[in-house]
Parts: C-alpha cells; structure tokens; sequence
C-alpha cells in the first residue's frame, strides 16, 4: 500500500473512533440528565454508532 492511502485509512479510524466516543459521552450524559429516557437514548446511541461505523468501513474500502 502507499503512503497516502495508509494516512487517509488512519484518518479515517481516527474520525470514526472520536465520533463513536462523543456519541457515548453524550449519550450517558443525557442518561445521566434523564434516566427515564435511556431506553430512546441508547437506542437512537446505537442507531447512530452503527451509522458511524459503516460509513467509516465504506471509506476504508473506497480508500483502498
């Protein structure tokens, strides 16, 4: 593999771990707030990660 396609795959792992981790930060933050809501939070928490990471597995298999 070249240079540039490994930075732009470490870009992209990056990207998805820090948007998976302020989704869970925010997400027991909101539970914390509103533990009468944590069943819709943590759905919509994993809705959302599942999103996250296969956007960030579709870049990775554009990218290589």
């Amino acid at each position: 593999m070249e240079i540039p396609t490994l930075v732009g795959a470490g870009l992209i792992v990056i990207g998805g771990g820090l948007g998976l981790g302020k989704i869970g930060g925010a997400a027991m933050e909101g539970i914390a707030r509103q533990p009468e809501a944590a069943g819709k939070i943590q759905t919509a928490m994993i809705i959302i990660g599942a999103l996250l990471e296969g956007l960030a597995f579709g870049a990775l298999i554009l990218g290589k």
